[in-house]
């Protein structure tokens, strides 16, 4: 029997609930036995004067840590999720356009690319430079979206559209959906039913 091919899957991972929830999304959805998931995190390259090297290395070995407790962060939802899974963690430096990205998603030979789109997403910066962003990736995308509107307990639906006029047409967007919260519950005391109380009294010592 044939083995089955190992797919890569790589999730950006960045500092915002949408990229978590994206994560165990496709983690339930799209995540299968022996797939290898890519937990890649890019921070923003260092424009400062050549005048301060020491301080700009001190800098990005900073960016560097913080993006790797990021990203280690980011495996504990994996491992909690699912113990069995293959993880590897990319940190790197690179563009806020998504150049960077780009190019570390083809070099790795990704079959998925998950993303929590947001306000400064890259994928919108990427869409402003290039009329067909999906193909620049090599791979299928699948960009998460948080709800505007109130809580729903649906699975997500995959569409076609945006509601931005850039060219989004072969990535899949979808709305996340989030389980419905219980109302927390009000700690009172219990009172017993009135009719239920049987009175007593005692007699009184004779004197």
């Amino acid at each position: 029997m044939p083995e089955m091919e190992v797919r890569k899957i790589v999730v950006v991972v960045e500092d915002v609930e949408v990229a978590r929830t994206a994560m165990l999304w496709a983690l339930h959805n799209v995540l299968r036995y022996g797939d290898l998931v890519i937990l890649l995190h890019v921070f923003p390259a260092n424009n400062a004067a050549a005048g301060s090297k020491s301080r700009n290395r001190k800098k990005i070995r900073l960016l560097r840590l913080k993006g790797f407790q990021l990203a280690l962060s980011f495996k504990d939802i994996c491992v909690h999720s699912f113990p069995n899974t293959k993880i590897e963690i990319v940190v790197t430096e690179g563009d806020e356009e998504g150049g960077r990205i780009t190019d570390l998603v083809r070099q790795i030979g990704a079959s998925t690319l998950v993303v929590g789109l947001h306000d400064q997403s890259f994928l919108y910066r990427l869409a402003m430079a290039h009329k067909n962003i999906a193909n620049n990736f090599n791979c299928k995308v699948l960009a998460f979206k948080q709800p505007k509107s109130p809580l729903t307990t649906s699975r997500p639906t995959l569409s076609d559209s945006c509601s931005t006029s850039m060219d989004f047409s072969q990535i899949d967007i979808s709305t996340l959906s989030i389980p419905e919260v219980p109302p927390p519950k009000i700690p009172y005391q219990v009172c017993p039913d009135p009719s239920a109380i049987i009175w007593r009294s005692r007699r009184r010592r004779k004197q």
